[in-house]
């Protein structure tokens, strides 16, 4: 799966909340100074052309809507990640993350609790 820039990044986020979305709701959900219909066309066109997004068409409208889920495209970055940067393992990766994140009590308990229910669904798996 290819990387998104920052632009297209932004506008899967707004398709991803709407599910589905003409040109001028992907407008509307900008802030103010909105950038110009030619310029959000453009980076969907490119979308397209990823093959991240599709459109149903309606006389001259294109209702657009997501191919790639976020969860899938975020599980394919952090994989990715995890190879270039962590060479493949989950634990150096949560290594770094423990030890170079500020993480209060609380958020370390939780992960704790996520891995810890993770750990009893794949050992009732394996029974």
């Amino acid at each position: 799966m290819k990387d998104l820039t920052k632009a297209e990044a932004q506008i899967m986020q707004y398709l991803w909340r709407l599910k589905s979305a003409f040109l001028k709701d992907i407008v509307e959900q900008y802030p103010n100074p909105k950038p110009a219909y030619t310029t959000i066309s453009t980076v969907i066109r490119v979308l397209v052309k990823k093959k991240f997004i599709d459109y149903n068409t309606y006389g001259k409208t294109h209702e657009y809507y997501p191919l790639v889920s976020k969860d899938t495209y975020f599980k394919d970055r952090l994989k990715g990640m995890i190879q270039n940067f962590f060479n493949g393992s989950i634990s150096n990766f949560a290594h770094f993350f423990t030890e170079n994140e500020e993480m209060n009590l609380m958020e370390l308990e939780k992960m704790k609790q996520f891995i810890e229910a993770k750990i009893e669904t794949l050992k009732e798996e394996n029974e």
